[in-house]
């Protein structure tokens, strides 16, 4: 199977690896930069995905994303998670014309058992291993076509990079002290 993958390199791109051709992307995409590949993956990627390029391979295109969608969609989804008090997991979904918004593929929850403990970047931390073990346990599902997606349901939240507060102590800012900032 071919594989483009959008976005950082992750332990997700070496474990599909020892089975398929992946490469890994991080430019912009135009719909030729896309023919010939079997499935699009993107984690990370720091690029809208406009209808042009998603038409190329119909349902095709799974975004993962550290959110329990529809909550947190868009930028910073963790650090809304905590000011929100919104539920916190991950969701692998079929991308769509809108940002986050596509039907859903596999979801978890993430339980943080002592947030007293947790930081942006702890919290941040576990969801990233969250999502390497939802897209593991997925994968040999979604990439036959095995999964039935599920649109969202509810309303959620949204929410654009420049509603970042910012953060003196960054990634090491308790969580619990986020509601006291903002």
């Amino acid at each position: 199977m071919t594989i483009l993958y959008l976005g950082p390199l992750s332990p997700i791109v070496d474990w599909l690896r020892r089975d398929n051709d992946v490469v890994l992307w991080t430019d912009p995409l135009t719909p030729d930069q896309v023919k010939g590949y079997d499935w699009v993956i993107s984690y990370g990627y720091r690029h809208i995905i406009g209808k042009e390029v998603l038409n190329t391979l119909p349902n095709r295109f799974v975004n993962l994303h550290i959110s329990y969608l529809p909550w947190n969609r868009g930028a910073d989804p963790n650090l809304w998670s905590w000011v929100d008090d919104t539920p916190k997991g991950v969701s692998i979904h079929l991308m769509d014309a809108g940002l986050d918004t596509g039907p859903i593929l596999a979801q978890a929850m993430c339980d943080f058992r002592d947030p007293q403990q947790e930081t942006l970047g702890t919290s941040y931390e576990g969801l990233q291993k969250a999502m390497v073990a939802l897209f593991k346990e997925a994968w040999s599902f979604i990439a036959p076509g095995n999964v039935v997606a599920k649109p969202q349901t509810g309303k959620g939240t949204y929410h654009r990079l420049a509603d970042r507060p910012m953060l003196a102590k960054g990634w090491d800012t308790p969580v619990l002290e986020l509601r006291k900032l903002l």
